[in-house]
């Protein structure tokens, strides 16, 4: 079982008509109009659950004459819980294409010509952008205050909040007017 499959199946039992639709099915086959009516459902609408309801794979549905006649997947209701969850975690090579096609977004988004435009508002998108300040900073080396301010300042002018947020979020450690890249 995929991540996706499992999501659509928890996202589809999430709605009360389409677990009301699986009770039905649960007395046997029927087809659209006899569930709206013992459902007091527009046809329409069980039509539209019973289209989420076989693309989660837990209906299935045939032709009888001038019908579509529903049944219940028991295979897909079988299933334990424990399974549904225990899917394929991503691969990390996939995530990690991800996560750097983000942080090429983020830094796109907010950096011109070497410039941060603005210093973003979520946390995420912040990190990435002083990861990215850090940078231009030896690690281990030690950096007087003015001389961390000339650097912050040549890529941002509010050097002081992006000073004072690098250390809060351990990106820089201070030591009276001296300052050390961490990560």
């Amino acid at each position: 079982m995929t991540q996706e499959n499992a999501l659509r199946i928890f996202k589809c039992l999430s709605d009360a008509s389409r677990l009301n639709i699986m009770q039905a099915l649960t007395q046997g086959d029927t087809y659209t109009e006899l569930l709206a009516e013992r459902l007091d459902l527009n046809p329409s609408t069980v039509s539209f659950h019973m289209k989420k309801l076989e693309e989660a794979g837990l209906v299935s549905s045939r032709k009888e004459q001038y019908y579509t006649v529903y049944s219940l997947r028991r295979e897909a209701l079988d299933q334990t819980l424990g399974a549904l969850v225990a899917y394929a975690p991503e691969l990390p090579d996939e995530q990690q294409k991800r996560e750097a096609e983000y942080r090429r977004k983020v830094l796109q988004s907010f950096f011109e010509y070497g410039k941060l435009r603005a210093i973003p508002v979520q946390r995420k998108k912040k990190l990435i952008c002083y990861e990215e300040i850090a940078a231009k900073l030896e690690p281990g080396r030690v950096y007087e205050e003015k001389e961390l301010n000339a650097i912050i300042a040549a890529v941002h002018e509010d050097y002081c909040t992006i000073r004072r947020d690098m250390i809060g979020e351990g990106i820089l450690r201070r030591d009276g007017n001296r300052y050390e890249r961490i990560k």
